[in-house]
């Protein structure tokens, strides 16, 4: 039987292992260190604005310390983009607030201006101006930086980007995760570099880092014994796992290279299959680290659905998968405000993610391309 072809695997360099070993050699085998250091320093060098960086032990754990920096609280609203993993919204729960969900726009996949502004204008006649805005850059794609952010300027509210999916992305030259007040990395095993589990908080300001530190350090006072006047949380990463980053930090770019490549591979394969379209930048403005490649297919043109190729794929033990369906769709947030149009629930019917590893081979490549071919009959 063929191997599995996976949707996203880890793809690991050769030299986590020299920083792992020098954190057991040295005994820092604890959630701080000189890999924690030196890998918060790697990220803030890579992403080349005046920024500082956080290594918490999760992306889901940076968004929530982005919330309680900027004052969300029991019976807040957060704006949320609706196109997402669950790990955006949950942590607006987390802290008692309520998400308000935003439609995408059909260009980048992500918030729309439009609802957004919408959104905000109808919360404020209701009573209640929301406290952030949560912005993602879905499968590595920026969103609409300047109209979101002017909106967000207008009315005075700040910005926390979900750069969970798009380290190496970047809008006009500047590094997703380093336009707001906030960003949110992730270092999960599925992402384009990973620690095995793992995240990190970009800030704009040492004061802003130093809270979140403190926060993710259960919060301890400055005393000889234990006190503590805040809720402290236990969201640092270990020595161990930063090591891991660390030798990940090395191959990157080389990471970033292999994801676009396959993305021009997905292009280059459906060029001549009607009705199906691949995800790409809309201009030159904007570069992806195409973490995961995706695919929207129209039925009544290509004469097969979106879930015709999944399970196509499924026999031939190649791992695809519809795209997030949006949380104004989810049982669990049934009850929350939604703003906007269909363009994200369509989106969901039609989408496909595809593999997209940085080590594919090209007999896997040739595999899947078999696989569609076969599937539209060329």
């Amino acid at each position: 039987m063929a191997n599995k072809i996976w949707l996203s695997s880890p793809h690991m360099g050769g030299n986590e292992l020299k920083y792992i070993h020098e954190a057991f050699d040295s005994n820092w085998v604890a959630p701080l260190g000189p890999n924690v250091n030196g890998f918060e320093e790697d990220l803030e060098n890579f992403l080349n604005a005046d920024v500082k960086v956080a290594a918490l032990s999760a992306g889901t754990a940076a968004i929530h310390l982005a919330l309680i920096e900027c004052g969300v609280s029991q019976g807040d609203e957060v704006i949320c983009q609706s196109m997402t993993f669950s790990a955006t919204a949950n942590p607006i729960a987390y802290q008692g607030a309520t998400p308000v969900f935003v439609d995408s726009e059909k260009e980048t996949w992500n918030i729309c201006p439009i609802a957004l502004e919408e959104a905000i204008k109808d919360r404020i006649a209701k009573g209640k101006t929301p406290k952030a805005i949560l912005a993602v850059h879905l499968y590595g794609m920026p969103y609409k930086v300047d109209e979101v952010h002017a909106v967000a300027e207008k009315y005075n509210i700040p910005v926390i980007e979900d750069a969970a999916e798009a380290l190496g992305s970047t809008y006009k030259g500047q590094a997703a995760g380093t336009f707001g007040r906030f960003g949110a990395l992730s270092f999960n095993g599925n992402k384009i570099i990973t620690t095995s589990g793992g995240g990190a908080l970009v800030c704009q300001t040492k004061e802003d880092k130093d809270k979140a530190v403190f926060l993710a350090t259960q919060a301890r006072d400055n005393a000889p014994h234990y006190q503590h006047s805040h809720i402290g949380y236990n969201y640092r990463m270990s020595n161990i796992t930063a090591g891991i980053g660390r030798g990940q930090m090395e191959v990157l770019a080389d990471r970033v290279a292999a994801r676009r490549a396959m993305n021009n591979f997905y292009q280059a394969l459906f060029a001549d299959i009607d009705g199906v379209t691949v995800f790409v930048e809309p201009t030159s403005d904007y570069f992806s680290n195409h973490w995961l490649s995706a695919i929207l297919i129209d039925s009544k043109v290509a004469g097969k659905t979106r879930e015709d190729l999944r399970l196509a794929f499924l026999e031939d033990e190649i791992e695809s998968r519809p795209l997030w369906k949006p949380m104004h769709l989810q049982p669990v947030f049934a009850n929350s405000p939604y703003y906007g149009g269909k363009v994200a629930e369509e989106l969901f019917e039609n989408g496909l993610c595809l593999p997209s590893g940085s080590n594919l081979t090209d007999a896997e490549r040739e595999r899947i391309a078999a696989k569609v071919n076969a599937v539209f009959g060329k």
